[in-house]
């Protein structure tokens, strides 16, 4: 409901009056031609009295600037900051432009609290085969642990989790591509064009083999909208 507000306002003349007075000439008294002095015979209050400040001298005479010959004790220092450049110039918030979303699925397929179900994702890369992590070497990365092989394994992921994590965050290549979310087994993989592809199973991975460029384009415009979805194939 829309609420008009009405003002009303009252508007208030000023009005001046001019009062004008007249006095009559015949009021007056006339005194004739004699003039008197008011001040005659009396003497002039000043007279015979000496300035007060004669004969005395500045205060200030002869007295030196107490700062002369003190140097600013600033001068010659420079500005901690001088030629310094602020390290965030430049760079553009790491945050900018992207939004956090909570979804029905985790971002990472994760079994038993574990990232691909413990899984070393390196060493599809270093040894060409699946290798199952340790427990103590672990990484937290996207909200879940990581397990490696080896410290080596570990240190490799950390200081770059995107070159080794697989894509569409572990789960099926093949069910990403016809819009389902499934999960997957370490034999069922293949890296392609530096990334690590899993699959849900040997046929599905058979599948994915067969039309794999294409299946690629699919799933890439269905991921990560799957991850809302209410059925997690096992």
């Amino acid at each position: 409901m829309k609420i008009k507000y009405l003002a009303t306002f009252a508007a208030i003349s000023l009005l001046s009056i001019g009062v004008a007075s007249a006095y009559s000439s015949s009021s007056a008294t006339t005194l004739g031609t004699t003039k008197v002095a008011v001040c005659a015979g009396k003497t002039n209050p000043c007279a015979a009295k000496t300035n007060p400040c004669a004969g005395k001298t500045n205060p200030c005479a002869g007295k030196t600037n107490p700062c002369a010959g003190k140097t600013n004790p600033c001068a010659a220092k420079t500005n901690p900051c001088a030629g310094k450049t602020n390290p965030c110039a430049g760079k553009t918030n790491p945050c900018a432009g992207k939004t956090s979303k909570v979804t029905r699925n985790s971002a990472i397929y994760t079994e038993n609290g574990l990232a691909l179900d413990g899984q070393d994702v390196v060493s599809y890369f270093t040894e060409g085969k699946p290798v199952t992590g340790k427990k103590q070497f672990t990484y937290g990365w996207k909200g879940a642990n990581w397990q490696f092989s080896s410290a080596a394994n570990r240190d490799l992921f950390a200081k770059n989790p995107e070159k080794y994590a697989p894509a569409y965050g572990g789960y099926c290549a093949k069910a990403a591509s016809d819009g389902n979310l499934a999960t997957t087994v370490p034999t069922a993989w293949e890296i392609r064009n530096g990334k690590l592809y899993l699959n849900y199973s040997a046929e599905a991975q058979q599948e994915w083999l067969q039309g794999t460029s294409q299946l690629i384009v699919k799933a890439d415009r269905n991921y990560p909208k799957i991850l809302n979805n209410e059925t997690l194939f096992r």
